[in-house]
């Protein structure tokens, strides 16, 4: 057993380990296997995992990289992350992956696909839709059809053919995954102080660049130490994140709203490690249609989602209701469309239902926290003089 601040230094490394070691090490030790990178929010890993590959999180250089030829392919009114994917790609930092996938976030994303094409990147690049029609026989059928056409790229690489008992297999491992996860945030809600938002958000990602067999055993034994009574609680309101689901912030900006006085007890840093709630069939003797079904039954919300039979803006006061959290801080990354466009739905609603909430916009790369520290810090002492208690939604 591992010392709590050695696996969360450990991880730190891996996180942001921008030449993907460990994944390149991995794909070394036998023959056959496979690296596909896959952007975010939201991709079923479980499907390269039984074909005998590992996907990989591309979530960007964030802060550690500069950017110099990527920003000649996109305009300066286009989001960051896609400059930076491009800047690794250039700099030929992801050389070792076999394939790419982008999911259906927004245009930009298809435009970056479009571009990794043009350059020949890997063997296959595969842009990605996910359904939009929530029903299981419409956009449940379509959604299985895309993840045949990305088992069949490996099958093309590595010959592997995925069989029922293979992708089952897969979908324990990543069940486990995510239940350990969501127990990590569970203890967070009551004890947010035995582990760091930051510290978090470097676990969770580590899982994105290394076997989720390796990933479970870190899982396994954070959660050891956390269920213990450690360190000390401080004076904090609690808040959810919102917005910061595809382009990621800079560490230093997570590490600055727990310094303004937030403890963060639920978020979408990493939203695609946890879109699934609950386990998805691992018995089925179909289990393309069980991952299929998981996401049109099971997914948290998403501002690249739209389902309008399930308002997301309500699913989100969900959430800051059940963790008993003070208010909600939207921070969205500049020119992201999705994060953008709902702000206003989600704002509009949370005036009515009575739940208090900030918004901000960030980049990944900036190093400048001040101001934004200053207007959470004012948040949350707002929050503490004069209704330190937990948002209650007025339905009404």
């Amino acid at each position: 057993m591992k010392e709590l601040k050695q696996i969360i230094n450990e991880c730190k490394v891996l996180s942001f380990d921008l030449n993907f070691t460990r994944a390149k090490q991995w794909k070394e030790e036998k023959p056959g296997r496979v690296i596909v990178g896959y952007m975010p929010i939201y991709f079923p890993r479980e499907v390269i995992h039984a074909a005998g590959g590992m996907a990989v999180g591309m979530f960007g250089g964030g802060d550690r990289k500069q950017i110099i030829k990527g920003d000649a392919y996109y305009q300066s009114y286009i989001c960051h992350i896609p400059r930076s994917v491009m800047e690794l790609a250039l700099d030929k930092q992801m050389d070792h992956f076999d394939g790419f996938i982008f999911p259906s976030i927004c245009d930009v994303i298809r435009n970056l696909s479009g571009i990794f094409k043009q350059h020949k990147f890997g063997k296959f690049v595969k842009y990605m839709d996910f359904p939009q029609n929530f029903l299981p026989q419409i956009g449940g059928v379509f959604y299985q059809q895309e993840m045949e056409h990305v088992m069949h790229y490996i099958k093309e690489i590595n010959g592997v053919e995925v069989t029922p008992e293979k992708l089952n297999n897969s979908i324990a491992l990543y069940n486990k995954n995510r239940k350990l996860i969501s127990e990590i945030y569970d203890i967070r809600q009551d004890y947010p102080w035995r582990l760091t938002m930051e510290d978090v958000y470097h676990i969770v990602r580590a899982g994105t660049v290394i076997p989720v067999e390796e990933h479970n055993e870190i899982l396994e034994q954070v959660l050891v130490h956390i269920r213990q009574n450690i360190g000390s609680p401080q004076d904090k309101v609690k808040v959810v994140v919102s917005g910061a689901f595809c382009e990621q912030p800079a560490v230093g900006l997570i590490k600055a709203i727990e310094e303004a006085g937030c403890y963060v007890v639920d978020d979408d840093y990493m939203l695609g490690s946890r879109m699934i709630l609950g386990d998805i069939d691992a018995t089925s003797n179909k289990p393309l249609e069980a991952i299929s079904n998981a996401y049109i039954k099971q997914s948290q919300y998403s501002s690249s989602i739209y389902d309008v039979s399930n308002p997301k803006e309500y699913r989100l006061a969900k959430i800051v209701e059940n963790r008993g959290a003070n208010g909600v801080i939207f921070a969205s990354a500049s020119f992201c469309d999705p994060s953008l466009l709902d702000a206003p739905i989600f704002q509009n609603a949370f005036n009515r239902l009575g739940i208090r909430y900030i918004a901000f916009q960030f980049s990944e790369n900036i190093n400048q926290f001040k101001v934004i520290k200053e207007q959470v810090g004012a948040f949350s002492d707002s929050i503490k003089l004069w209704e330190n208690e937990p948002a209650v939604i007025n339905k009404a």
